[in-house]
This record gives C-alpha cells, structure tokens and sequence, in this order.
C-alpha cells in the first residue's frame, strides 16, 4: 500500500503540525526515537497542548479578520510575517540550494500556500471544529496508507463513519463549498506532508522551510491582494496578523520543537490527533460555534482513528512542517 518513499514518512506525516513550522529533520530524529525521561515527557506532553491550543486560538482570530480582507487576505498576512520570522531564524546558504532541492522547496511551498488557503476558505464557511476535522483526514490518510497493519483497517473504518455522519448536514447546515475547501486543504496537507521530509531530509534542512514560506507568500499575493486590497496595511488589521502569525505559527514552532526533543515522534502524533477536538471546543468558547451531538460524536470518531493510527504507525521519526 506504500512505496518506498512513503514509508518514512508515514507516522511523521500525520501528527505533522503544517501551520508551526516544524520540519522533518535528522538531528530531531534521533532526539524523538530516544523519548524523553520522567518528568520530562510530562513537560514535553504540555508543551504539545499548548501548541494546539495556540494554533486553534490562532485560527479563531483569523476568522475575525475575514470581513475586512477576506480569508485570502488574512491567510496572506499570516504567511508573510511567519516567513519573517522564520527567515530571522534560519536561511538556507547559497551552496545548498542545488535544482532538485530548489525544486522541492517550490513544491514545498506550492502545497503550503494552497493548504493554508483552502483552509481559512472552508473557515469563512464552516465551524472550526468541522473545517479542522474535515482538513485531518489528510494526514490521517498518509498514516494509513502507509502502514502495513491490518488492525489499521479500523481506525480506517472510524474516520469513514466520522466523516459519513457529517454528509446528512451538507447542504444544510454545512456548506457544501466549505467542505469542498477542507477536503482539497486535506489533499494539500497529504501532499505537504510527502514533501516536508524531502526538503527537510535535503542539504537546505530548516532552511528549506523558511525559503518555501516566502514561496508560499508570493503564491498567495494575488487572491490575498484581491481580497484584502489596501486594508491589508491598516495598522490595526496588521496588529491583528502579528497576533494570528504568533499563535498560528511562532508560539506551537517553540513549543512542539522543545516537545519533539522529549518525546517519541508516534507519542507526539497522538497528541496531535487531539487538534479536531480542542478546534470544536475553542469554536464553541470563542466564536459561539456550538456542535450538536451527532456532530460531536463524528470529531470524537476522526479524532480517536487519527490517535489509533499514528499510535501504531511504524518507522516513527518525527513530525514536519
């Protein structure tokens, strides 16, 4: 069910956290498969959460910028000040950027923008909690698909169903072109994901990263500058980007590398799978987005077959980009 290729990557894959930033790299691998000590993986474990909680609050926040420049807009924005960042943290050298790996990074940087894009449109449509669901079974797919299991045919089956309890509502309470966007943002992350360990395995490394990042901006400049027109340099608005770009970004890339130092890259992964979950529940606090049971039970479905999968996932390294 994998080529030779995918199988490296499956475990990362799915617990690949694509808005932190972090990447695929071989001295965090060594690092994850020793796993933390005692105290440690408890620490390594909040740091994890706090990430997820930060990346969810950093979606929630976006959404109130969508009126004024549109989800291209903000999702324009944000990239642009993450690749700041990240620009000021690492730059790949000159000798490292040879064609097959300039290749991979604007591909890398393709998947990027057309992930985060697609997502905040299926956000402008959808409750969080549903759009992050829907987005997961990218990732989860990778896992899948690249396992060898038998006993994966379960987790499999639950997210099926997961999904399957959320089509009575399309059309009605959801919108069909949302769930459109969260599935083709799903696509991008699986195909993200696939080059996340390609660029971040190359000679460019984290670099890599950085460089798809300001790829990603440009690619995203002519919707984000046809939503967002002139408004996309209002001072307020721009505070409010800083604000999404930080806790979509710089806050979860801090918090998960320090965890991916402690804990073992599946462990990780199935802290991540948590992501749907603490997405409806910060939909629910923070923008009234209340789910109902049948709804409910479908994220508790995706999120614990997106748990089970990554849990036993083989040839767990660590998590990318």
């Amino acid at each position: 069910m994998r080529t030779d290729g995918a199988a490296e990557t499956a475990a990362p894959s799915a617990s690949a956290s694509r808005r932190s930033g972090v990447l695929d790299h071989p001295s965090m691998t060594a690092t994850a498969q020793r796993g933390g000590v005692g105290g440690e993986e408890g620490l390594a474990a909040g740091l994890v959460l706090v990430g997820v909680c930060s990346v969810q609050l950093g979606s929630a926040l976006a959404t109130t910028l969508f009126d004024d420049v549109g989800p291209a807009g903000a999702v324009l924005a944000r990239t642009f000040f993450a690749a700041a960042v990240l620009l000021a943290i690492w730059r790949p050298t000159r000798s490292s950027l040879d064609r097959p790996t300039v290749r991979s990074i604007a591909l890398f940087g393709v998947a990027l923008a057309g992930m985060n894009l697609c997502f905040f449109e299926a956000l402008d449509r959808l409750p969080l909690g549903i759009a992050v669901t829907f987005e997961f079974t990218g990732p989860l797919a990778v896992a899948l698909l690249g396992s060898r299991s038998r006993a994966d045919l379960l987790w499999a089956l639950l997210a099926a169903l997961g999904i399957l309890l959320f089509v009575p509502d399309i059309g009605g309470d959801l919108d069909p072109v949302g769930v459109g966007f969260a599935l083709a943002a799903a696509a991008f992350w699986a195909a993200y994901i696939l080059l996340s360990s390609r660029v971040g395995r190359g000679p460019a490394g984290l670099g890599g990263l950085s460089l798809a990042m300001v790829l990603a901006s440009i690619v995203l400049l002519p919707a984000g500058l046809h939503d967002g027109g002139g408004d996309l340099i209002d001072p307020a608005l721009l505070a409010v980007d800083l604000g999404v770009a930080l806790l979509s970004s710089v806050i979860p890339y801090v918090a998960e590398l320090e965890a991916l130092r402690r804990l073992r890259a599946n462990t990780f992964g199935v802290l991540l799978s948590l992501e749907p979950a603490v997405a409806a529940l910060i939909g629910s606090i923070a923008l009234s987005q209340e789910l109902d049971g049948r709804q409910l039970l479908a994220v508790g479905l995706v999120v614990c077959a997106s748990a089970g999968a990554l849990r036993s996932a083989p040839g767990a390294v660590a998590p990318e980009a």
